[in-house]
């Protein structure tokens, strides 16, 4: 297989290493100005390696991070709208890293290709209804129809499931090439309805859209691309909402958190440039099932038939 194309510079002119350089004096900065930095950088540098890891998962397969950050902060007591906020934060360095990334990506390898020409399209029309779908969940105060973690692992057994389905039940044969008008009314309703489920566990868009797409005969990594996108476009729009409107987020989190998730999103996109569609998706498909029947009752049920 063909190697990444090295992408060393980003858009606007900007040259991602100088850029990268910059962010991580200011964050240095940052770190040295807080009151007994050695103690908060003891108690949670740990969280640099879980914004790596949400990261790396999250612009490798176009679900968001909050598969990989939910269950741990729910593992370690926090409040829901904590864990839905804090991890809405973390993406937004994640997943702008990674859409950075597949942009550039499409900018020097796919744009001419038929099988992307559909690229643009996608993104607007889906970005613009999960942006409304999220704030309808914030303006008109709706909430998810169970806690935090019921309901996400619920939402992430039938995702993996589906896309299981689908590895083995789509059809084979040529990718498609142009979005039909029925595609982008299917995926205006999966960005609105994907946008409320987002509200409620800063995860949900991305992960229908993706995998909608491959069900749809598109490219895998047409479909990751679109779904990282999308997602990034997502998580800046909570920000009023968490970061101004209802500020909850853990700020010593991120602070690690952050940072690792921007050199997750960055090598995210090269882990889809070497791995094969059909390992990806099951590997996707398996990881976000074992994550959602791990944080659901079932263990609790399986051990309680054992006693």
């Amino acid at each position: 297989m063909k190697p990444p194309h090295k992408i060393k510079h980003m858009p606007l002119g900007l040259n991602r290493s100088h850029v990268l350089a910059v962010f991580f004096i200011l964050w240095t900065i940052t770190l040295s100005s807080i009151p007994d930095n050695l103690a908060v950088i003891s108690d949670y540098f740990s969280f640099f390696f879980l914004g790596i890891l949400g990261a790396l998962f999250a612009n490798a397969t176009g679900a968001g991070g909050g598969v990989v950050f939910i269950p741990m902060f729910n593992q370690l007591g926090f409040t829901d709208i904590q864990a839905v906020a804090t991890s809405f934060s973390i993406q937004c360095f994640g997943m702008t890293a990674g859409a950075l990334a597949w942009f550039r990506s499409y900018q020097k390898e796919t744009q001419p290709l038929a099988t992307w020409q559909s690229f643009w399209p996608i993104i607007m029309v889906t970005s613009l209804t999960s942006i409304l779908g999220l704030w309808t969940a914030y303006l008109s105060n709706i909430h998810a129809p169970a806690a935090l973690h019921e309901s996400f692992s619920l939402f992430s057994i039938a995702l993996g499931i589906g896309i299981l389905v689908s590895v083995y039940v789509a059809h084979q044969g040529k990718p498609r090439e142009k979005a039909p008008f029925i595609d982008l009314i299917a995926l205006a309703l999966i960005g609105y309805f994907g946008g409320l489920i987002t509200a409620w566990l800063s995860v949900g868009v991305g992960e229908l859209m993706a995998i909608y797409l491959i069900i749809r005969r598109y490219e895998v990594a047409f479909a990751v691309a679109t779904a990282v996108l999308v997602s990034a476009f997502t998580v800046w729009a909570s920000t009023v909402q968490h970061w101004l409107i209802d500020p909850q987020y853990y700020w010593q989190v991120i602070l690690f958190a952050g940072p690792g998730a921007l050199l997750g999103g960055v090598a995210g996109r090269k882990v889809v440039s070497y791995l094969p569609a059909r390992r990806l998706k099951i590997f996707f498909a398996l990881w976000i099932l074992i994550v959602g029947i791990s944080t659901s009752g079932i263990p609790d049920l399986i051990k309680s038939w054992w006693q």
